[in-house]
C-alpha cells in the first residue's frame, strides 16, 4: 500500500502511545528510533547529510529515545554531529560488547568502547548503556561489572542488557540494577516471551529489536485485513500490536527513509480493537 493511499492515517507523532520510565528515572515516549540503518553509517560520507536530516526529523516528530551501538559503524558519530547539543528531553542509548569478530565482553574491550562512545556522542554521561550481547567466553557478571564501573564513575546513568535469556538476565541483576532488556521480538517472533514476562513483572523496559521482522507474516491475511481496515500499512499495524502487547514495550524501528520514518511514528496513534489484537496474536 503506497503513501498516497493512506489519507486517513493519524498525523505522525510518537506521543499517543504513552510514555515509559527507564529505570524509574528517564521518561520517554513509547516509540523510539533504532539507528542501525542510518544512511552512511558504514562510512559513506556523502550520506551524512541524509542521516542528519533523518535524525532531526525524528526529533521533530516527537521521538525522544534513540538507540545506537558502538558496533553500528559511524552511527554514534552521526548522532553527535546531527543532534548535539541535545534537546533536554532526548535519551540516547548505546551498546558495548560486540567486536569485529563477534561478541567481546571482556572488561578491557568494554572500557575502550565506552570511552569511544562518550567521545563520538559528545557527552560526559551516557543515558543508557547496554551490554550488546553475551560473550560465551566471559561471564556476564564480568561484562556487566565493567559497565557498572562507568556508572559508579558518573559516566553511565542506566544499564541495560541485550540478547539475554531469563537466567542471564537474573545473573546480570545480581551485579547491578538493570533498567532495560533489548531482545529480538515481533509479531512473528515471540521467542522471548519468558524474558518479557520478567520485565513486565519487575517493570523493566523491553526494547524489541527487529520489531518489523514479521517475515512471511507481513503478507499474512490477518495482518493485511487489519491494515486495510485502518487504512494503514502492515508495518504500522505490527508496531501498534507491539505497543498494545505490553506497557513495558518500547519498540525501536529503524529506517534510512524519511517516508518510512513518518509511517513508523504514525503507528503510535493507531489503536487496535480487542478483537483485532486477539486475531493478530493468534495468527502465528
Amino acid at each position: 500500500m503506497s503513501g498516497a493511499e493512506l489519507p486517513a492515517q493519524p498525523q505522525p507523532s510518537a506521543a499517543p502511545a504513552g510514555r515509559i520510565e527507564l529505570g524509574g528515572e528517564l521518561s520517554v515516549n513509547r516509540l523510539g528510533f533504532g539507528a542501525m540503518r542510518l544512511p552512511g553509517i558504514w562510512g559513506e560520507p556523502e550520506a551524512a547529510t541524509d542521516a542528519h536530516r533523518l535524525l532531526r526529523r525524528a526529533i521533530e516528530l516527537g521521538v525522544n529515545f534513540i538507540d545506537t551501538a558502538h558496533a553500528y559503524g559511524v552511527s554514534e558519530r552521526r548522532i553527535g554531529e546531527a543532534l548535539h547539543p541535545y534537546p533536554k528531553n532526548l535519551v540516547v542509548a548505546t551498546k558495548s560488547g560486540l567486536g569485529r569478530r563477534g561478541p567481546d565482553g571482556r572488561p578491557e574491550t568494554i572500557r575502550g568502547q565506552v570511552e569511544r562512545s562518550l567521545q563520538l556522542l559528545r557527552v560526559e554521561r551516557i543515558d543508557l548503556l547496554q551490554l550488546h550481547t553475551i560473550d560465551p567466553g566471559v561471564p556476564i557478571e564480568e561484562s556487566v561489572g565493567a559497565i557498572g564501573e562507568f556508572q559508579d564513575g558518573g559516566k553511565v546513568r542506566l544499564i541495560g542488557v541485550s540478547n539475554v535469556s531469563v537466567e542471564e538476565l537474573e545473573r546480570a541483576r545480581s551485579v547491578t540494577r538493570i533498567a532495560s532488556v533489548q531482545n529480538r521480538y515481533s509479531l512473528g517472533d515471540r521467542s522471548s516471551e519468558d524474558v518479557l514476562a520478567v520485565c513486565e513483572r519487575d517493570t523493566i523496559a523491553f526494547l524489541p529489536y527487529f520489531p518489523l521482522g514479521a517475515g512471511a507474516l507481513a503478507r499474512a491475511r490477518e495482518l493485511q485485513d487489519v491494515a486495510r481496515a485502518h487504512r494503514a500499512t502492515p508495518a504500522q499495524v505490527a508496531l501498534a500490536w507491539l505497543l498494545q502487547r505490553s506497557p513495558v514495550m518500547l519498540p525501536i524501528p529503524g529506517t534510512s527513509s524519511l517516508a518510512h520514518l513518518e509511517e513508523n511514528v504514525a503507528a503510535a496513534g493507531l489503536r487496535l480493537s480487542e478483537e483485532e489484537f486477539r486475531r493478530l496474536s493468534a495468527s502465528t
